[in-house]
């Protein structure tokens, strides 16, 4: 699957073999927005409006756009491997917030 991004907003794109079109739709937030193209260049032009009509059209209804994430989330781990991994922090010099941090990035990035 791939992505792209705008204003801080990121889809997920796909090609539909059925409509003969890449299909996309604003990721991570409550409202359900999505945009298409028959091309690349024609699907990013629509990703952009699409995110510039929401924008506009919150402003305009004096509501506040749904944030793609807070920056924040809970994650549920077994005891033991809680553990490990907040020894494996702690020898690094870092907090186990930190060190879950880099190692997300690095898995990412990759």
């Amino acid at each position: 699957m791939n992505t792209m991004s705008h204003k801080g907003f990121a889809a997920r794109v796909e090609y539909s073999e059925e409509d003969a079109c890449f299909v996309g739709h604003i990721a991570g937030i409550r409202d359900v927005i999505g945009f298409h193209g028959e091309s690349v260049t024609e699907l990013r032009a629509a990703f952009e409006e699409a995110v510039d009509d929401y924008l506009a059209t919150c402003k305009k209804l004096k509501q506040e756009p749904n944030k793609p994430y807070s920056g924040q989330f809970r994650l549920r781990l077994a005891p033991e491997l809680h553990a490990r991994a907040a020894m494996v922090a702690e020898t690094r010099g870092k907090s186990l917030n930190t060190w879950v941090t880099e190692v997300i990035e690095r898995s990412i990035t990759a």
